[in-house]
């Protein structure tokens, strides 16, 4: 019958470099966290400030549409309101998704610009040794 051994022992690597090949090994996780970070702030941005006027362009898009085919004042007809409707919702869809991209984008800028400042403030601990 085998177990599981757990090795407690460090090599002498991670003795000297243990918090630098920490730092190396989390690479990209401020710009992972940004990234989250951005579309969580888009999402509300959108629901707050972007669902209203996304639909509203929408519609007044449709509204030129259906002008156009149909010609003004735009009746009631079914389709020409179906025009309009689609528009709306590709409003809406167009709305979120520039705030949530832009959003997630300079989440991400941001996250990355932290990693490469950490990045940069890594020591390294090691040196060498020249054998004649």
């Amino acid at each position: 019958m085998g177990s599981a051994w757990i090795k407690t022992e460090r090599s002498k690597e991670e003795y000297f470099t243990g918090g630098a090949m920490k730092m190396l090994n989390d690479r990209g996780a401020m710009a992972k966290k940004g990234l989250y970070t951005g579309i969580g702030a888009g999402l509300v941005l959108f629901a707050l400030i972007g669902l209203l006027p996304g639909s509203f362009i929408g519609g007044m898009v449709g509204l030129n549409i259906a002008g156009g085919i149909f010609g003004l004042p735009v009746g009631a007809s079914v389709f020409s309101r179906v025009i309009v409707g689609v528009s709306m919702i590709m409003g809406v869809m167009l709305a979120g998704v520039v705030f949530v991209v832009g959003s997630a984008l300079i989440g991400w800028l941001i996250g990355y610009v932290i990693d490469a400042i950490r990045q940069s403030k890594t020591i390294s601990v090691g040196h060498k040794v020249k054998i004649h």
